[in-house]
């Protein structure tokens, strides 16, 4: 069983603190805790106390710890060293939203990139010059330390976890029953400023979910925009407003991610795997899932499916 424990550092947002229970609840594999410096009724914004019994000593044996909260303002010494010792003991360490900041405290981002809210990025990049803040990422990784994006983009974080630990079918199910997309593209900047309403009141939504169902077809620009009643020019400018990516860039992750998917669920050849995710050949889903992920599609379904390294034929 895989410990979750979040550290809780008011002010807190009642929501923060719910996404780890909500999201990793959802799989049989983790044990979530939340503790706190002080346990008891604990103050959170614009919204009733959330009651925490736990106590700093729950981050014993933590496989992984996140923070939560703090609004940017300091956090108690005692949360410090006990980050720093959780991650002196090798447990996988994160944050939630504005949870960087305990993090930059601790000095367990320091020389490593790192996001957070992007109403408070310009705040911890000026605080803390050692951290390489990135505002416009949902959630980065690096060095093994992981940060998130204010809200939505902590779940993200956590299907993220899930997915790195017991692969996207794992995830998958989780982002159902949470009723969140398994993975979101794009970035903050996103949401950053206000987009463009979609002309007439329509939104590309649907032709995406028809290119989900054809991702095993040559599908075009052309295509794409005949479906959606657009030309190429107005599919290409809103499809990026509203997803952050390019049409093709957008079928091309979603391919992977379908690819990622059957080589994890399958026992299919590495041909089929192409063919049905829309990768085309054998030689193209290798080039795309070694850049995606740096594993070849042999290397990914030996790490996640090892029953399925032998192909059915």
């Amino acid at each position: 069983m895989h410990r979750v424990t979040a550290v809780v550092v008011p002010p807190v947002l009642s929501f923060d603190v719910s996404i780890p229970l909500m999201v990793f609840h959802n799989v049989e594999h983790y044990d979530v805790r939340v503790c706190t410096a002080r346990p008891g009724p604990t103050p959170t914004v614009g919204g009733p106390d959330i009651v925490v019994p736990d106590g700093l000593d729950a981050l014993d044996g933590a496989d992984t710890v996140l923070a939560v909260g703090s609004g940017g303002e300091p956090a108690p010494a005692e949360v410090l060293d006990a980050l720093r010792k959780a991650a002196a003991k090798g447990a996988r360490i994160a944050s939630l939203c504005t949870g960087a900041f305990v993090l930059a405290q601790a000095g367990l981002l320091d020389g490593l990139r790192a996001t957070t809210h992007w109403g408070l990025a310009a705040d911890l990049a000026t605080r803390f010059p050692a951290v390489d803040v990135q505002p416009d990422l949902l959630f980065v990784e690096d060095g093994g330390v992981f940060t998130s994006a204010g809200a939505a983009a902590a779940i993200d974080l956590c299907l993220h976890l899930i997915r790195v630990d017991h692969g996207a079918s794992a995830a998958n199910a989780a982002a159902r029953l949470a009723v969140v997309p398994p993975v979101r593209p794009g970035g903050q900047s996103q949401f950053i400023e206000t987009p463009l309403p979609p002309e007439r009141g329509t939104s590309f939504a649907p032709t995406r979910a028809w290119a989900l169902e054809h991702l095993d077809h040559p599908l075009t620009l052309t295509d794409l925009a005949r479906h959606a009643g657009a030309s190429v020019r107005t599919l290409t400018r809103r499809f990026h407003a509203e997803t952050g990516l390019s049409p093709l860039q957008w079928l091309l992750h979603r391919r992977v991610d379908r690819a990622r998917e059957l080589l994890e669920t399958t026992r299919l050849p590495m041909d089929q795997v192409a063919r049905k995710s829309g990768l085309g050949s054998a030689d193209s889903l290798r080039k795309h899932l070694v850049a995606r992920i740096g594993l070849t599609p042999t290397a990914y379904r030996a790490s996640f499916n090892p029953s399925g390294t032998r192909a059915d034929v």
